[in-house]
Protein backbone atom coordinates (compact mmCIF):
# COMPACT_ATOMS: atom_id res chain seq x y z
CA UNK A 1 0.00 0.00 0.00
CA UNK A 2 1.09 3.36 -1.21
CA UNK A 3 0.19 6.65 0.85
CA UNK A 4 0.84 10.37 0.09
CA UNK A 5 0.84 12.59 2.55
CA UNK A 6 -0.55 16.64 1.97
CA UNK A 7 -0.29 18.39 5.11
CA UNK A 8 -0.72 22.24 6.22
CA UNK A 9 3.10 23.05 6.26
CA UNK A 10 2.91 26.27 8.46
CA UNK A 11 0.97 23.94 11.18
CA UNK A 12 3.73 22.50 13.79
CA UNK A 13 1.89 19.89 14.85
CA UNK A 14 0.77 18.79 11.25
CA UNK A 15 4.65 18.61 10.48
CA UNK A 16 5.14 16.74 13.71
CA UNK A 17 2.30 14.19 12.55
CA UNK A 18 3.81 13.60 9.21
CA UNK A 19 6.82 12.84 11.20
CA UNK A 20 5.25 10.05 13.44
CA UNK A 21 3.32 8.57 10.21
CA UNK A 22 6.72 8.27 8.20
CA UNK A 23 8.29 6.45 11.02
CA UNK A 24 4.52 4.30 11.70
CA UNK A 25 4.81 3.61 7.99
CA UNK A 26 8.35 2.24 7.94
CA UNK A 27 7.59 0.02 10.42
CA UNK A 28 4.09 -1.12 8.95
CA UNK A 29 6.00 -1.81 5.82
CA UNK A 30 3.64 0.99 4.46
CA UNK A 31 4.92 2.93 1.27
CA UNK A 32 5.30 7.06 1.33
CA UNK A 33 4.60 7.86 -2.33
CA UNK A 34 6.14 11.20 -3.41
CA UNK A 35 3.60 11.53 -6.45
CA UNK A 36 -0.10 11.57 -5.92
CA UNK A 37 -0.79 9.67 -8.80
CA UNK A 38 1.13 6.92 -7.44
CA UNK A 39 -0.57 6.62 -4.07
CA UNK A 40 -3.40 4.12 -2.88
CA UNK A 41 -4.96 6.34 -0.08
CA UNK A 42 -3.97 10.64 0.54
CA UNK A 43 -3.59 11.34 4.32
CA UNK A 44 -4.96 15.25 5.03
CA UNK A 45 -2.89 17.01 7.82
CA UNK A 46 -4.47 19.94 9.25
CA UNK A 47 -7.96 21.18 9.56
CA UNK A 48 -10.76 21.98 6.89
CA UNK A 49 -9.12 23.84 4.68
CA UNK A 50 -5.99 21.57 3.85
CA UNK A 51 -9.05 19.00 3.39
CA UNK A 52 -10.21 21.02 1.11
CA UNK A 53 -6.68 21.51 -0.97
CA UNK A 54 -6.63 17.58 -0.48
CA UNK A 55 -9.60 16.96 -2.44
CA UNK A 56 -8.90 18.61 -5.50
CA UNK A 57 -5.61 17.01 -5.72
CA UNK A 58 -7.22 13.44 -4.82
CA UNK A 59 -8.76 12.00 -8.35
CA UNK A 60 -11.21 10.18 -6.36
CA UNK A 61 -9.03 8.79 -4.47
CA UNK A 62 -9.36 8.17 -0.31
CA UNK A 63 -8.42 10.63 1.70
CA UNK A 64 -8.07 10.14 5.65
CA UNK A 65 -8.46 12.94 7.74
CA UNK A 66 -6.35 14.32 10.24
CA UNK A 67 -6.78 17.00 12.55
CA UNK A 68 -4.50 19.43 13.62
CA UNK A 69 -6.39 22.50 13.21
CA UNK A 70 -9.94 24.09 14.59
CA UNK A 71 -13.18 22.32 14.49
CA UNK A 72 -12.42 19.77 11.93
CA UNK A 73 -15.72 18.93 10.35
CA UNK A 74 -13.96 16.85 7.86
CA UNK A 75 -11.54 15.08 9.37
CA UNK A 76 -11.82 11.65 11.22
CA UNK A 77 -8.97 11.04 13.54
CA UNK A 78 -7.19 12.93 15.76
CA UNK A 79 -2.82 12.67 15.67
CA UNK A 80 -2.73 10.43 18.33
CA UNK A 81 -4.63 7.90 16.96
CA UNK A 82 -2.30 7.51 13.73
CA UNK A 83 -0.85 4.07 14.64
CA UNK A 84 -4.33 2.94 15.43
CA UNK A 85 -5.43 4.03 11.98
CA UNK A 86 -3.28 2.91 10.05
CA UNK A 87 -3.30 -0.65 11.46
CA UNK A 88 -7.10 -0.23 10.67
CA UNK A 89 -6.44 0.50 6.98
CA UNK A 90 -3.87 -2.44 6.35
CA UNK A 91 -6.15 -4.74 8.02
CA UNK A 92 -9.39 -3.23 5.89
CA UNK A 93 -10.95 -2.50 8.94
CA UNK A 94 -12.61 0.60 7.47
CA UNK A 95 -15.30 1.82 4.97
CA UNK A 96 -15.82 4.95 2.52
CA UNK A 97 -18.22 8.00 1.86
CA UNK A 98 -19.15 9.28 -1.12
CA UNK A 99 -19.11 12.84 -0.41
CA UNK A 100 -21.14 15.14 -3.63
CA UNK A 101 -19.11 17.37 -5.19
CA UNK A 102 -19.65 20.61 -7.29
CA UNK A 103 -18.63 22.16 -10.80
CA UNK A 104 -19.66 24.70 -13.17
CA UNK A 105 -18.40 27.73 -15.56
CA UNK A 106 -18.14 31.33 -15.82
CA UNK A 107 -19.30 32.62 -19.39
CA UNK A 108 -18.46 36.03 -19.93
CA UNK A 109 -20.32 38.90 -22.13
CA UNK A 110 -17.41 37.99 -24.63
CA UNK A 111 -18.80 34.40 -24.77
CA UNK A 112 -15.68 33.24 -23.17
CA UNK A 113 -15.87 30.20 -21.11
CA UNK A 114 -13.89 29.53 -18.09
CA UNK A 115 -14.54 26.41 -16.26
CA UNK A 116 -14.89 25.91 -12.38
CA UNK A 117 -12.67 22.73 -10.71
CA UNK A 118 -14.90 20.39 -9.08
CA UNK A 119 -15.67 21.93 -5.48
CA UNK A 120 -16.66 19.86 -1.96
CA UNK A 121 -17.92 22.43 0.14
CA UNK A 122 -19.53 25.14 -2.21
CA UNK A 123 -19.37 27.64 -5.46
CA UNK A 124 -19.92 31.03 -4.15
CA UNK A 125 -20.24 34.88 -5.34
CA UNK A 126 -18.87 37.40 -2.76
CA UNK A 127 -17.81 40.79 -3.05
CA UNK A 128 -15.05 42.98 -1.48
CA UNK A 129 -15.49 45.05 1.39
CA UNK A 130 -17.31 47.78 -0.38
CA UNK A 131 -20.87 48.21 -2.22
CA UNK A 132 -23.25 45.25 -3.09
CA UNK A 133 -23.70 43.06 -6.25
CA UNK A 134 -26.94 42.30 -7.86
CA UNK A 135 -27.81 39.08 -9.61
CA UNK A 136 -30.33 36.71 -10.47
CA UNK A 137 -31.02 33.42 -9.69
CA UNK A 138 -32.47 30.85 -12.03
CA UNK A 139 -32.92 27.30 -11.29
CA UNK A 140 -33.53 24.91 -14.44
CA UNK A 141 -34.24 28.03 -16.90
CA UNK A 142 -36.47 29.57 -14.36
CA UNK A 143 -35.99 33.04 -12.05
CA UNK A 144 -36.25 31.98 -8.59
CA UNK A 145 -35.48 35.73 -7.45
CA UNK A 146 -33.36 39.23 -7.90
CA UNK A 147 -31.05 39.69 -4.75
CA UNK A 148 -29.14 42.48 -3.49
CA UNK A 149 -26.69 41.36 -1.51
CA UNK A 150 -22.97 40.34 -0.31
CA UNK A 151 -23.36 37.21 -2.97
CA UNK A 152 -24.37 33.91 -2.68
CA UNK A 153 -23.35 30.53 -1.88
CA UNK A 154 -24.05 27.24 -3.99
CA UNK A 155 -23.43 24.42 -1.15
CA UNK A 156 -23.04 20.63 -1.02
CA UNK A 157 -24.58 18.89 1.97
CA UNK A 158 -20.63 18.50 3.16
CA UNK A 159 -20.51 22.20 2.61
CA UNK A 160 -23.92 22.88 4.96
CA UNK A 161 -21.21 23.02 8.24
CA UNK A 162 -18.74 25.40 6.39
CA UNK A 163 -19.39 28.96 5.08
CA UNK A 164 -23.25 28.27 4.61
CA UNK A 165 -23.42 27.55 8.41
CA UNK A 166 -22.36 31.58 9.56
CA UNK A 167 -24.72 32.76 6.87
CA UNK A 168 -27.57 30.30 8.97
CA UNK A 169 -28.04 28.17 6.39
CA UNK A 170 -29.35 25.02 7.17
CA UNK A 171 -27.50 21.95 8.63
CA UNK A 172 -27.50 18.82 5.80
CA UNK A 173 -26.20 15.23 6.84
CA UNK A 174 -23.18 15.25 4.39
CA UNK A 175 -24.81 12.24 2.61
CA UNK A 176 -28.03 13.91 1.05
CA UNK A 177 -27.68 14.61 -2.47
CA UNK A 178 -29.63 17.97 -2.40
CA UNK A 179 -28.31 21.46 -2.82
CA UNK A 180 -28.24 24.41 -1.12
CA UNK A 181 -28.57 28.13 -1.81
CA UNK A 182 -27.95 30.87 0.63
CA UNK A 183 -27.50 34.30 0.14
CA UNK A 184 -24.88 35.86 2.06
CA UNK A 185 -26.45 39.45 3.65
CA UNK A 186 -29.10 39.78 1.63
CA UNK A 187 -31.12 43.47 1.61
CA UNK A 188 -34.22 42.28 2.00
CA UNK A 189 -36.40 40.84 4.61
CA UNK A 190 -36.62 37.20 3.19
CA UNK A 191 -33.32 35.43 3.40
CA UNK A 192 -34.04 32.01 3.75
CA UNK A 193 -32.06 29.41 1.92
CA UNK A 194 -33.35 27.61 -0.81
CA UNK A 195 -32.97 23.26 -1.00
CA UNK A 196 -33.06 21.92 -4.33
CA UNK A 197 -32.89 18.47 -6.25
CA UNK A 198 -29.25 17.54 -6.95
CA UNK A 199 -29.79 17.15 -10.56
CA UNK A 200 -30.68 20.84 -10.80
CA UNK A 201 -28.79 23.67 -12.89
CA UNK A 202 -28.37 27.14 -10.79
CA UNK A 203 -27.41 29.72 -12.66
CA UNK A 204 -26.12 33.57 -11.48
CA UNK A 205 -26.77 36.06 -13.45
CA UNK A 206 -24.72 39.56 -12.58
CA UNK A 207 -26.93 42.26 -12.98
CA UNK A 208 -25.07 45.20 -11.18
CA UNK A 209 -21.79 45.88 -9.41
CA UNK A 210 -21.70 48.84 -7.54
CA UNK A 211 -18.65 51.43 -8.48
CA UNK A 212 -15.18 50.35 -6.14
CA UNK A 213 -17.07 46.69 -5.85
CA UNK A 214 -15.07 43.71 -7.00
CA UNK A 215 -16.82 40.20 -7.11
CA UNK A 216 -15.50 36.72 -7.42
CA UNK A 217 -16.43 33.64 -7.43
CA UNK A 218 -15.22 31.10 -4.80
CA UNK A 219 -14.62 27.97 -4.93
CA UNK A 220 -13.98 26.15 -1.61
CA UNK A 221 -12.20 29.33 -1.26
CA UNK A 222 -9.93 30.16 -4.24
CA UNK A 223 -10.90 32.97 -6.56
CA UNK A 224 -11.85 33.63 -10.10
CA UNK A 225 -12.97 37.79 -11.12
CA UNK A 226 -16.48 37.56 -12.24
CA UNK A 227 -17.48 41.45 -13.81
CA UNK A 228 -21.06 43.00 -14.79
CA UNK A 229 -22.84 40.52 -17.18
CA UNK A 230 -20.85 37.32 -16.52
CA UNK A 231 -22.98 34.24 -15.83
CA UNK A 232 -21.87 31.48 -13.36
CA UNK A 233 -23.47 27.98 -14.03
CA UNK A 234 -23.48 25.69 -10.88
CA UNK A 235 -24.09 21.95 -11.01
CA UNK A 236 -23.08 18.46 -9.32
CA UNK A 237 -20.14 17.03 -10.70
CA UNK A 238 -19.98 13.32 -11.37
CA UNK A 239 -16.62 13.41 -9.34
CA UNK A 240 -17.66 12.37 -5.52
CA UNK A 241 -14.91 12.75 -3.07
CA UNK A 242 -14.14 9.63 -0.77
CA UNK A 243 -13.53 9.95 2.83
CA UNK A 244 -12.42 7.21 4.94
CA UNK A 245 -14.21 6.17 7.95
CA UNK A 246 -12.82 4.43 11.12
CA UNK A 247 -15.47 4.84 13.87
CA UNK A 248 -18.75 4.30 13.83
CA UNK A 249 -19.02 8.05 14.44
CA UNK A 250 -22.60 9.84 13.14
CA UNK A 251 -23.15 12.89 11.51
CA UNK A 252 -25.23 13.82 14.65
CA UNK A 253 -21.91 12.89 16.49
CA UNK A 254 -20.06 15.35 15.27
CA UNK A 255 -22.95 18.10 14.99
CA UNK A 256 -23.05 17.37 18.82
CA UNK A 257 -19.25 17.94 19.12
CA UNK A 258 -18.39 20.71 17.44
CA UNK A 259 -21.45 22.89 17.73
CA UNK A 260 -22.25 24.38 20.71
Amino acid sequence: MKIFINLDTENQKSVQTKEQIIKLAESLKIEIASDVHECDILFSIGGDGTFLKTARLSSQKPILGINTGTLGYLTEINPQDVEKALKDIINDNYYIEDRMMLEGEIIRTTGEVIGIPESLNEIAISKNIFGVVRFDAIINGKLINSYTADGILVCTPTGSTAYNLSCSGPIVDPTAEIITLTPIAPHTIINRSIIISDNSEVELKITEIRRNTQCYVLYDGQEIEVFNGDTIKVRKSDKVTKIIKLEDRSFIDTIRENIS
